[in-house]
């Protein structure tokens, strides 16, 4: 599931105009030596040194503490001022890249292979063994008492491809909008690793089918043997605690079962704010699915009679 989650954020920063793990591929192809040095330059002690004394990567715990980089934590590198462009609207963020410390250590064995000129292999493993989740902050937020937030799960066929089997390319860029607009601002925090509820593109693929058969988005999931929803929050749990500093948040979602994961992670003042846009015909029997499942949906809201 990694090397899917991984390039599902490749291509959703592509999308934005900035893919690293593009412009990778095309310097391998053309310099393969020129790359080694150019894709692991933050390995480098005397780079990292400078990255570090410029506060453009730290690590914190779980509890978005500060801590030397160790199993468990995370690493944050930002922040990257980041100019989008969002269903022709403009705005500005800064994007912080996060991944755990457990995954980041594996890139030293990967590196050495690179050294070896085995550069394409390596890059495969580099794509295979990392999830990166990233953060886009709108504003100041040391002036925050209480932003607004999204934690959205990665969805290549609605971000990416604007597929309308659901509503998250627009619950994405609405997000996004709501966030600007909003007098203090906010942050987005992109979770990688969660596509199709936590299970994988490949698997969502097959529930996609099992759909057409007739099942619903959760009895797929269980034809397949999977969980209705495996996401696992504790890295944007993590991530909020050091961003929003302990603040209250108020968070854009219609899912209360995402409240009380973050609420059971230790964000305690979470308010709810309703995040319903999208809906068309082709989605509605998946957004009733949901309605039924719990999520804070009415008949007005998808459209019912």
């Amino acid at each position: 599931m990694s090397q899917l989650c991984y390039t599902l954020t490749d291509l959703w920063v592509n999308k934005l105009g900035a893919s690293f793990a593009t412009l990778g591929c095309v310097q391998i192809c053309a310099r393969r030596r020129v790359i080694i040095r150019a894709m692991f330059t933050y390995l480098d002690p005397g780079v990292r040194e400078r990255l570090l004394a410029e506060d453009k990567l730290i690590s914190i715990d779980r509890q978005g503490r500060r801590a030397p980089a160790a199993d468990g934590t995370i690493s944050i590198l930002g922040p990257i001022p980041l100019p989008m462009t969002q269903d022709e609207r403009r705005l500005s963020a800064d994007w912080y890249a996060c991944v755990r410390n457990t995954e980041l250590a594996r890139l030293e064995t990967l590196a050495a292979d690179l050294r070896a000129e085995n550069a394409q292999a390596s890059f495969a493993g580099l794509a295979s063994s990392m999830a990166v989740n990233s953060v886009l902050v709108v504003g100041d937020c040391k002036r925050w008492t209480e932003p607004l937030v999204r934690v959205h799960s990665s969805c290549l066929t609605g971000d990416v491809f604007g597929s309308e089997r659901c509503e998250c390319g627009p619950q994405l860029a609405s997000a996004m909008a709501r966030i600007d607009d909003d007098e203090q601002g906010g942050l987005l925090i992109y979770m990688s690793g969660h596509e199709g509820r936590g299970i994988g593109l490949w698997a969502k693929a097959a529930t996609y089918i099992l759909q057409d058969a007739g099942e619903n988005t959760y009895e797929a999931n269980r034809s397949l043997g999977l969980p209705d929803d495996s996401r696992d929050f504790s890295d944007a749990a993590a991530l909020l605690k050091y961003f929003a500093a302990g603040k209250p948040i108020r968070l854009l979602t219609n899912n209360p079962k995402k409240v009380n994961d973050l609420r059971a992670l230790g964000i305690d003042e979470v308010t709810p704010i309703k995040h319903v846009v999208g809906v068309t015909d082709s989605n509605r029997r998946y957004l009733e699915a949901k309605q039924l499942w719990g999520h804070d949906l009415s008949k007005d809201d998808l459209g019912g009679s």
